[in-house]
């Protein structure tokens, strides 16, 4: 059985040999036009410098918390590049002092209570798949710090065939979920890129965006009602489809990143699994004019689940082209009716906007085998191995990551240069060759949000890494503030983000969250340090 990596992103036998990486190392020369500056192997999880644990485990407690090597160890960091450097490197300082595995909320409930006496920090832990430092322990800040997992709690409790909605537990991942939808032949329909590892509680704490590209684009538009235990009892929403009874209060929890409570369940609005589904691709000049399609198509009222743009770099990076030309991946799908008649109307507008389809388009409907492959499978299929790539950049000494924005449809162009040339300027600042590269990721009527990538050559020193990362990340963020985007479109906040989120949001809207901290958590033990200070 696979087991996950303990440093790195996703399952530990999917991580290349020495041969393997070297040959993906050659590869990647030959794509970005530099050297990657040699090859290393991450320090075994045995010989991995694990913080000692501060705290005993209390006899009353016993059945679910654990104080070993290895569970400390994977529990400390999520998979943003400094997590993954950190791990390969096999530096452990920030773990926690002990891991809980509660099974009810009433083991939760009896955990929180013991922090909050005790004066522990409590960190709610998913799949551990954060990439912004949403779940590092603030070790040196606290006398003990406990990270409480929530993956016990995973089952589909009930279904509404009627109102199309589930009961589902906030440990369940994405395959998990799903695989027990599946016997109601109903579909959650969201996908992230961390899909394989990633939890219901984690979606809705980080407000998660999917893979589908227009109208339930993020995990928001899919709750109905959310649970959650707080240090001051439990908070429970009211199963309905819309209300405007006062503010939301399922809207306090989406995005809240831990600092409330602990989600155990929530009712989320599923699906039937689409049966037909309609596929083409579209190339353009230049990654502007394929947002000006994707501005067209969206404001026309159509709604591709997927309507994405790759630049020259992200289409060669991907292995869907290599002519420099940006190209446009459409797709509609739908469970009870062909969506070819869409798919023409959107290929049409493309056209109209200077794109050139690339062979023909193509659908499937029941009981067809899979027709349309092509470009659209293989960005599907690169999409999902992305995060392993990050792993083997990280053992080569490369610096590559990945940052997200969204802003109006009329400000893009502008937004889109300014990112570019402040990464770019500081790559040569520092005379380190690399390349920027984007993607359109999501589509609103309104605006969009492009998705970027950077790769530079480092050092395979962890220090060195971890310094020009940040350099590079600053200068991204910086440059995103500035331009009147935001920090994130769906990555979250966390601690990573915090110094520009704590800028863009209303002075006002801060002062009534923190007063919302401090009435469901008064000794704040909950996550510190994301959305804003201790």
């Amino acid at each position: 059985m696979s087991v996950r990596s303990y440093w790195g992103w996703g399952l530990a036998d999917r991580f290349p040999d020495r041969e393997g990486r070297q040959a993906m190392g050659q590869h990647a020369t030959s794509l970005l036009g530099f050297d990657p500056p040699g090859i290393g192997d991450p320090v075994p999880l045995d010989s991995a410098r694990v913080a000692t644990s501060r705290i005993a485990i209390p006899p009353a407690l016993t059945h679910v918390l654990k104080t070993d090597h290895d569970s400390r160890a994977r529990h400390t960091y999520g998979r943003a590049y400094p997590d993954l450097v950190r791990g390969f490197f096999g530096d452990f300082g920030a773990a926690p002092d002990l891991v809980a595995f509660p099974e009810s909320e009433a083991d939760i409930a009896q955990l929180m209570a013991w922090c909050a006496a005790e004066g522990y920090a409590l960190i709610p832990y998913g799949g551990g798949t954060s990439v912004v430092g949403g779940i590092e322990p603030p070790r040196e800040k606290w006398k003990g710090v406990v990270t409480l997992d929530v993956t016990r709690l995973d089952r589909v409790r009930e279904v509404d065939p009627v109102s199309r909605a589930a009961l589902i537990e906030a440990g369940a991942t994405g395959p998990r979920l799903e695989a027990q939808l599946a016997r109601h032949q109903l579909t959650l329909r969201h996908y992230p890129q961390s899909f394989e590892h990633s939890t219901l509680g984690g979606w809705i704490a980080t407000r998660a965006g999917g893979h589908f590209a227009t109208q339930r684009t993020r995990i928001d538009d899919f709750v109905e009602a959310v649970r959650m235990i707080t240090p001051s009892g439990l908070y429970q929403t009211r199963r309905l489809p819309s209300s405007g009874a006062g503010p939301s209060p399922e809207r306090l929890v989406l995005g809240s990143e831990g600092i409330f409570g602990v989600n155990t369940e929530a009712w989320v609005r599923v699906m039937p699994r689409p049966e037909w589904r309609s596929r083409a691709a579209v190339s353009f000049d230049s990654l502007i004019r394929g947002a000006e399609a994707v501005r067209n198509i969206v404001q026309a009222g159509l709604a591709p689940s997927n309507c994405r743009v790759l630049d020259p770099v992200e289409a060669m990076l991907h292995g869907v082209r290599f002519d420099g030309r940006a190209v446009l991946m459409l797709a509609f799908e739908s469970s009870d009716h062909a969506e070819s008649e869409a798919l023409a109307r959107a290929v049409a507008i493309a056209t109209k906007c200077g794109g050139v389809l690339d062979g023909e388009a193509k659908s499937e409907g029941p009981g067809t085998s899979s027709a349309a492959g092509g470009d659209p499978e293989r960005w599907k299929n690169a999409f999902f191995q992305g995060p392993y790539l990050q792993n083997v950049m990280v053992s080569l000494g490369v610096v590559a990551d990945t940052f997200e924005t969204a802003c109006t449809w009329d400000r893009f162009a502008d937004v889109h240069a300014g990112i570019v040339g402040s990464v770019e300027a500081e790559l040569r600042a520092r005379g380190v060759p690399g390349k920027v590269s984007c993607r359109i990721t999501h589509a609103y009527p309104d605006g969009l949000a492009p998705y970027y990538t950077f790769l530079a050559p480092g050092r395979l020193d962890q220090t060195a890494l971890l310094d020009l990362w940040s350099q590079l990340k600053d200068a991204a963020s910086d440059a995103i503030f500035r331009l009147g985007a935001t920090i994130t479109h769906h990555h979250a906040v966390g601690r990573t983000h915090r110094p520009w989120y704590e800028r863009e949001r209303p002075a006002p809207f801060a002062a009534m969250l923190k007063a919302a901290k401090r009435a469901v958590d008064p000794k704040g033990i909950l996550n510190p340090g994301v959305l804003f200070g201790d």
